[in-house]
């Protein structure tokens, strides 16, 4: 089959004709589809719902509406509007990237897969749908969605991480392609895999696809894709400090570069309560007296984490504190201008 053309099975025209019946027109990011705004919706739908994004993607362009403007901000202020969007490694790398394309591009994202590929955050299924979405370029996509139809589809069999597999959809999902109406069909394939394609309890009965997919016939649609090889979840434990002053501020403390919660503002955290203590003693004037709250429970992808919190009251800062840029103390009517983990923030939200 030559590369590029469709294998005659009218996948993509029947996509394209229940897309046009049933697909997403009317997303903040596709009126206009700027490259800037494909761009910043790509990244926060990294494995983000669609509806959790739509609030974040307009508040995010509203504090930054164009490139130069988010490569000008500061970090704080960028982690502050994508603060409780999660995975925090997108929005610095967005960043990041804005700043090199200033530096390397003009101020604009380059019209060019490699370029595309070669900036921080943009893999090369993120850069094909902003090249399909923002220039019409024919460009394939293989996002969780794409991967799951084209196993069902096609009846491939293997876990879709595994590089023999992906390489695979690749090729599949590069035959696929239109010779016209690139964004939409982009679109097209992600609206099929969240709304009718689903991981579980597909809708093969309104499927347009239903004709040819070898899952269907085959009865396999619950077993493919082929999951990942599954293995329990780690489970660690860290001890929070809730420290407030007599004004009723709270201590924040910035996140170490790298790791979890990289750089954003937290409560000061230790692996125990010994090493919370010691903290506390070097910061904080006064005695140990702290209050135990409930276990906070967290789930990341590669382990499971439990906060412990305890809090403090009407303690009284080292002179120290004030100096240090990474120790900060901050009065709840402010604390929305800082980036703060979920579980943290949703901590201090449950309680007075």
């Amino acid at each position: 089959m030559p590369e590029g053309s469709d294998p005659g099975d009218g996948f993509a025209p029947r996509l394209l004709a229940w897309f046009d019946r049933h697909g997403r027109h009317d997303l903040p990011w596709q009126h206009p589809r700027t490259p800037y705004r494909v761009w910043l919706s790509e990244v926060m739908l990294q494995q983000t719902q669609v509806a959790t994004v739509i609030p974040y993607f307009e508040r995010f362009l509203r504090a930054f509406p164009d490139l130069p403007t988010l490569a000008d901000a500061p970090s704080d202020a960028v982690m502050a509007q994508w603060a409780g969007l999660g995975y925090y490694s997108r929005a610095r790398n967005l960043h990041a990237a804005a700043r090199l394309c200033v530096q390397r591009h003009g101020g604009d994202l380059p019209r060019d897969l490699e370029a595309l590929v070669a900036l921080p955050g943009i893999g090369r299924s993120t850069a094909g749908a902003i090249l399909t979405q923002a220039w019409g370029d024919r460009f394939p996509i293989l996002d969780g969605n794409v991967k799951r139809v084209l196993a069902r589809y096609h009846g491939i069999e293997g876990w879709p991480g595994l590089p023999a597999v992906e390489k695979s959809m690749w090729t599949l999902a590069q035959s696929h392609l239109p010779q016209a109406r690139l964004a939409d069909y982009t679109q097209a394939q992600m609206d099929f895999g969240a709304t009718l394609c689903t991981r579980a309890n597909p809708a093969c009965v309104l499927c347009p696809l239903q004709e040819g997919c070898a899952a269907l016939a085959s009865g396999r649609t619950a077993s493919l894709p082929t999951a990942r090889p599954g293995k329990a979840l780690p489970e660690r434990s860290a001890v929070v400090l809730w420290a407030e002053d007599a004004q009723g501020r709270i201590l924040l403390a910035r996140r170490p570069p790298t790791g979890v919660w990289a750089t954003l503002w937290s409560l000061p955290q230790a692996d125990d309560e010994a090493q919370v203590q010691a903290w506390s003693a070097r910061h904080l004037a006064g005695a140990w007296d702290a209050e135990t709250l409930p276990e906070v429970p967290h789930a990341f992808s590669h382990y499971r984490l439990r906060l412990q919190p305890r809090r403090l009251r009407e303690v009284a800062p080292k002179a120290a504190v004030g100096d240090n840029p990474d120790l900060r103390w901050v009065a709840r009517d402010e604390l929305h201008a800082f980036a703060l983990p979920a579980p943290i923030r949703k901590l201090i939200d449950s309680r007075t």
